[in-house]
């Protein structure tokens, strides 16, 4: 629980999650518009920096509940899922309106808990933010709330931050929080209790220290941001929590503001190939030639034309392993095509693809991001 904080101008893609109760006026049934104006003022600057941004915002069943003045208290299933359908349409104006007052196209993505956790549609949620950031505009991305039920769902949007950071392959998560940091015990409960400005590593000592949500609109606790450490550390993505609270909160943790920093020991892409590496059982084998093999030393991605032969059944999304001419496996990684898809581009250019298979896919059969290669 030592170390020296890190700045926020040294990361360049960023995911910064808004919390229902920093949003959200629940006596006025909106945003509270002047803090919104001030965070998406430090937003765009980062923007103008040339950073990459991301929002996971809640708000959707507030803003709903809000709209329909519906009273307090928990709601209904059914309630839930239709507020946050009428709140849904709401938080995405909010978002394109005030994003769009500093000239930044907002893109709305809706996910579930399976959008995350099942590979394949975790791949087609990753190709979207992907896009969305090479075309400079800020994915704005909350859970479904219109369809997911309280099996399969996330239920708190820190976890959710913490996914899609991993997913986006952020080097910063930015939890905007009703606190400043992690505290040696609850302060409310504890007013000898002190911030802890970095924690190197996520120990039982730590989770120890977490407490109970303090909002009536929060779901999330700092369990459950401790528990989005876990899953941004992990993934190679620093976390920091700091108080949303004031205005400007981005320029408050740039200019060294209390806050508690969650250090990652790796890089996004190396946690993630070693996820790849050692998780995945593979599903089937892609015998390439020596020309591809080169060019996956260089760091290349592996493209069809590359590829001699293809056993197994696999889906797109799926871990296959890599051999070369001489049947030694290069490495593993996740396929981007069908296993019949995949044997009927094989050999050929990536060009030829929507010929062959009459739509556009992907260029690479394994993009490098995707891919893991062995030693030699």
């Amino acid at each position: 629980m030592s170390g020296t904080p890190p700045a926020l101008t040294d990361f360049g893609r960023i995911v910064v999650k808004v919390g229902s109760s920093l949003l959200v006026d629940v006596e006025a049934g909106g945003v509270k518009e002047a803090w919104l104006a001030s965070l998406v003022e430090d937003l765009a600057g980062l923007h103008r920096d040339g950073r990459d941004v991301l929002v996971v915002s809640s708000g959707a069943v507030a803003l709903g509940r809000s709209l329909l003045r519906l009273p307090k208290g928990p709601l209904a299933l059914e309630d839930s899922q239709a507020a946050a359908a009428i709140g849904q349409i709401a938080l995405a104006r909010i978002w394109a309106e005030a994003l769009g007052r500093h000239g930044i196209t907002a893109g709305q993505i809706l996910v579930t808990l399976g959008d995350t956790e099942e590979r394949r549609r975790y791949l087609n949620a990753r190709s979207t933010i992907a896009r969305l950031l090479d075309w400079r505009a800020v994915p704005v991305i909350n859970e479904n709330d219109t369809v997911a039920t309280n099996e399969i769902r996330y239920g708190d949007n820190d976890r959710l931050g913490a996914r899609v950071a991993t997913m986006a392959s952020a080097d910063l998560l930015v939890l905007l929080s009703d606190i400043d940091g992690l505290y040696t015990a609850p302060p409310g409960i504890d007013p000898s209790a002190t911030l802890i400005p970095v924690v190197e590593r996520i120990t039982p000592e730590i989770e120890a220290m977490a407490g109970d949500s303090a909002s009536e609109l929060s779901k999330g606790g700092m369990r459950t941001k401790i528990e989005a450490g876990k899953i941004a550390t992990t993934g190679g993505t620093h976390m920091v929590i700091a108080s949303g609270r004031i205005e400007h909160p981005l320029r408050a943790i740039a200019e060294g503001g209390r806050a508690t920093w969650f250090l990652a020991a790796g890089n996004p892409v190396t946690s993630r190939k070693k996820w790849i590496a050692g998780s995945l059982e593979p599903k089937g084998t892609l015998t390439i030639d020596a020309g591809a093999v080169a060019a996956l030393r260089r760091g290349k991605s592996l493209l069809p034309a590359g590829i001699v032969r293809i056993e197994g059944e696999f889906s797109r999304g799926d871990a296959v392993l890599v051999r070369g001419p001489d049947g030694f496996e290069i490495g593993r990684g996740l396929v981007a095509y069908d296993a019949a898809d995949a044997e009927r581009i094989r050999g050929h250019s990536s060009g030829d693809i929507a010929g062959i298979l009459g739509t556009h896919g992907r260029t690479a059969m394994i993009h490098r991001d995707d891919l893991v290669l062995g030693q030699g």
